[in-house]
């Protein structure tokens, strides 16, 4: 993809041992944590568009900032949003082109296959009085807003998800640890500014299990309650939004195959044959470029188990990057996932 693509698997390995092995800290303060996800990707694509048509009149769309920090691997907290009106859900026209039937038809193949396997799995539901525990790793840009991309040292992410059904203005806590730790050994809650219950802002296992499993049924649901995310396209935000829920919840199998055919028919979705995480783990690539975008997200597959493995951010145009188009700027892998009765409590139980 880019030469910036992280090191290679004996080091990535080597780094997410060490993680693993090492006590808990708070990687991230508050102000960071959403940093590559939502300021540096929206002033880019603000910065990109603006080059070649008026700014859109309509107010753009902001992530709700907790009073502590709110993961993005562990809510979607605005950027779901239920709507009164169906609004104009048109996506953006794309150039046509030779290739896309083609790259189109391996991509729904292998979203195919993705689904079965998921709906193959065996997952227990997650009781009221749980949380869902996620462990990831990750490297995120550290360089300035506008400068060059710089990533950071490899961290490891930890977020125990609240599973009640509210409403509440605490869903879970958080744990980092990492070289650039600002909080070392600290165990923080992620707190909203006001009360959420179970749903589109606090995705819970027994929300998801409500949510409807024909694959159409499903796309009509989320497109309905999605707001297009500032000038991305209707299409682009739900593909988003559907990574987000990948990455930070445990679902059950008949919904997660249903999302995943629900992707399948989102339209620009191709395969990326060899994808690299966090962890140097090589899988199967699913991404999509928006046209009113400067960024994408690509998703990563085991090659054998079609596991969700983790993720790659990359800016796709070199606007304010300092470097060429198609400019990593954040890889994550989700090393671990569970089920578990308290927040600090960990599961063995591993991904990929």
């Amino acid at each position: 993809m880019n030469a910036d693509d992280p090191h290679g698997p004996d080091a990535a390995r080597s780094d997410a041992e060490e993680l693993l092995a090492g006590s808990p800290a708070w990687d991230l303060s508050p102000s960071r944590h959403l940093h590559h996800k939502e300021v540096l990707m929206r002033q880019i694509d603000r910065d990109t568009i603006s080059d070649t048509r008026k700014p859109t009149a309509r107010p753009r769309r902001r992530l709700l900032r907790p009073a502590m920090a709110l993961p993005v691997a562990a809510a979607l907290t605005g950027v779901l949003v239920v709507t009164a009106s169906g609004g104009d859900h048109t996506s953006a026209p794309r150039r046509s082109s030779a290739a896309e039937p083609a790259k189109a038809h391996v991509a729904s193949v292998t979203l195919d296959r993705i689904a079965a396997a998921a709906m193959s799995r065996d997952v227990k539901p997650v009781r009221d009085d749980q949380f869902v525990y996620v462990a990831s790793l990750g490297r995120e840009n550290k360089g300035a807003l506008g400068g060059p991309v710089r990533l950071g040292a490899l961290g490891k992410h930890e977020v125990w998800t609240a599973q009640g059904s509210g409403p509440t203005t605490r869903t879970g806590w958080i744990r980092d640890t990492g070289k650039d730790a600002a909080m070392p050994g600290e165990l923080g809650p992620i707190v909203t500014t006001s009360p959420v219950r179970a749903g589109l802002d606090h995705p819970t296992y027994k929300w998801l299990a409500t949510l409807p499993t024909d694959p159409e049924a499903l796309r009509t649901l989320l497109y309905a309650q999605t707001k297009p995310w500032g000038d991305l396209s209707q299409d682009e935000t739900v593909f988003r939004n559907i990574g987000e829920l990948l990455r930070s919840t445990i679902m059950p199998p008949a919904t997660a195959s249903a999302l995943y055919k629900v992707v399948e028919g989102i339209p620009g979705v191709t395969v990326v044959p060899d994808a690299v995480d966090a962890a140097g783990r090589h899988g199967i690539g699913i991404t999509r470029k928006d046209p009113s975008s400067a960024t994408r997200d690509e998703w990563i597959f085991n090659k054998k188990t079609l596991a969700y493995l983790g993720s790659r951010s990359y800016m796709t145009a070199d606007k304010g990057t300092g470097g060429p188009a198609d400019t990593l700027y954040g890889i994550d892998a989700v090393m671990v996932s569970g089920v578990v009765d308290s927040p600090g409590e960990v599961t063995a139980d591993t991904e990929g």
